[in-house]
């Protein structure tokens, strides 16, 4: 998830490389010449441009597992860096990055100097606290949204997962669950607000459930929405989940190049959301013929005016039984989907089909994850970590022009694959990187330009999950709850020069 603004950013839902070494030269006007884009990590960049981009994209390094933080050095950044916000530290010394930690189950809080290097590092919530994997996630903004600021991540582990709303200027608390049991109980990716010049006076939540379709779970993935008419309300308003007016809930029934009359319809009817288990949410939504996508991992709006704003962009990530065979009735590669609101009302709206991945199985669009969403540009993330049998490309992020629909793959995991030393180290474990396509995956990426006064300046988040190292084994070492023996090492970099 990525949004950007003054002086806080935030991601959803979510994810470059020394063969496009960058100098630490400033460009255009205004720009903040204190910051420094040399690498930052000891460790080189795990991704690449790709054809077509190489000569305008600067990426560098911002931090990696291997490295040492001179005020915390017994730190150690964590496997999966997913969700994430930037902001900058009130104290007017630099910055302060939250990144969800998914593995982990935890929420790690990063603190950058005035030329942007990592200098600490600490961990605001472990697993107790944070109870399921954390995904894609938000932070919400008084600038941007009416409210906060807050990092909102939304727990996928179970259909009985909540939303955490953590304050990322409080103490590190790291046990303390923050959830808000009013945006309900789901398997969900991210929890997005709308910016408050969509809907003046109200809060809208989105929420990706990501359930695949099994015979307990004949939902599978839906687009919820909680609403509030009250400005930064998130425990008193209702929960809806979005429906085609004709009540047909077979989403390959929806094709490209039409759009589909949707509204959302209210799932609590008889009783406040947040006494409802998510297993009455998901029975709930089935009755009111809720659309079931092929799982719903991330969330995100255009920016820009109001109009813009209420122009909302989500995946379905896709799946396969087999890794071979689509489930019939669902997306097997993915998709993005595109919703217009009604600006009159926000439970109407029109729904397409935005980019199809089976529209050329293995070589388009593969098991799109996070999404970064500009004034006229969408980023699609994809999560290749599925590995379908012939998938033909490692995972890519992918540049979709929103005014011709013209999509291009942007850049691309770069697995050195014939570099024996590289691969001694980064390709160690997990299925065979050297054959399979698509093993690591893309967590978040998200606009820092307004935030560090640096024209198009992104953040990448990487799960590289085949770099294992034993030094990396459970790095929120105050959780006693030690869900897995993980031993990930896990990656953020910088990329310049991105079209807005």
């Amino acid at each position: 998830m990525n949004k950007s603004f003054t002086h806080y950013l935030f991601v959803s839902a979510l994810t470059l490389t020394a063969l496009n070494a960058c100098d630490d030269s400033d460009e255009g006007s205004g720009t903040n010449k204190k910051i420094d884009f040399t690498d930052k990590s000891v460790n080189p960049s795990l991704v690449y441009a790709m054809p077509g981009f190489e000569s305008k994209l600067k990426i560098s390094t911002l931090i990696s597992s291997d490295d040492v933080l001179p005020e915390s050095p017994g730190f150690i950044f964590g496997a999966q860096p997913d969700g994430a916000g930037l902001m900058k530290n009130p104290d007017g010394k630099g910055y302060i990055m939250i990144n969800n930690h998914e593995i982990h189950w935890a929420v790690s809080r990063i603190y950058l100097d005035e030329t942007f290097k990592p200098v600490k590092g600490e961990y605001i919530m472990d697993a107790d606290g944070g109870g399921f994997r954390l995904c894609s996630a938000t932070l919400a903004t008084p600038d941007e949204h009416g409210f906060g600021p807050l990092f909102l991540t939304a727990g996928e582990s179970s259909e009985e997962s909540l939303v955490h709303a953590i304050d990322p200027l409080a103490a590190a608390d790291k046990k303390t669950s923050r959830t808000k049991p009013a945006l309900g109980r789901a398997n969900m990716e991210n929890a997005v607000p709308l910016p408050k010049a969509a809907y003046p006076g109200k809060t809208l939540v989105f929420m990706g459930e990501d359930q695949s379709f099994t015979s307990a779970h004949q939902s599978a993935g839906q687009l919820i929405m909680y609403m509030s008419n009250t400005v930064g309300d998130l425990d008193n308003g209702d929960l809806y989940v979005l429906k085609r007016t004709d009540n047909n809930t077979t989403e390959t029934d929806m094709v490209k190049g039409q759009q589909y009359d949707v509204q959302f319809v209210k799932v609590n009817a008889t009783k406040a959301t947040k006494d409802m288990s998510g297993k009455d949410i998901n029975t709930a939504n089935i009755a009111l013929n809720a659309i079931r996508f092929s799982r719903v991992e991330d969330v995100d709006y255009r920016k820009g005016s109001a109009a813009n704003n209420r122009q909302v962009y989500f995946t379905a990530t896709g799946q396969s039984p087999d890794r071979v065979n689509p489930q019939p009735g669902f997306t097997m590669w993915g998709r993005v989907y595109r919703l217009t609101m009604d600006a009159a009302d926000p439970l109407k709206g029109k729904l397409e089909l935005a980019i199809d991945g089976d529209a050329d199985a293995g070589n388009g669009l593969i098991n799109p994850d996070n999404l970064c969403v500009t004034e006229n540009v969408v980023y699609t993330q994809e999560d290749g970590d599925s590995f379908y049998t012939n998938a033909q490309h490692d995972s890519y992020i992918w540049q979709y022009r929103i005014s011709t629909g013209e999509n291009k793959a942007w850049l691309n995991m770069n697995h050195r694959r014939d570099d024996a030393a590289f691969n001694a180290k980064y390709n160690t474990a997990g299925v065979n990187v050297q054959t399979t396509k698509g093993y690591w995956e893309f967590g978040a990426m998200y606009d820092i330009s307004d935030i560090i006064g640096v024209p198009e300046t992104f953040i990448v988040n990487i799960h590289p999950h085949s770099w294992l190292d034993n030094k990396f084994k459970n790095p929120d070492v105050d959780g006693a709850n030690k869900l897995t023996n993980n031993t990930e090492g896990g990656q953020i970099v910088i990329v310049r020069g991105v079209d807005k």
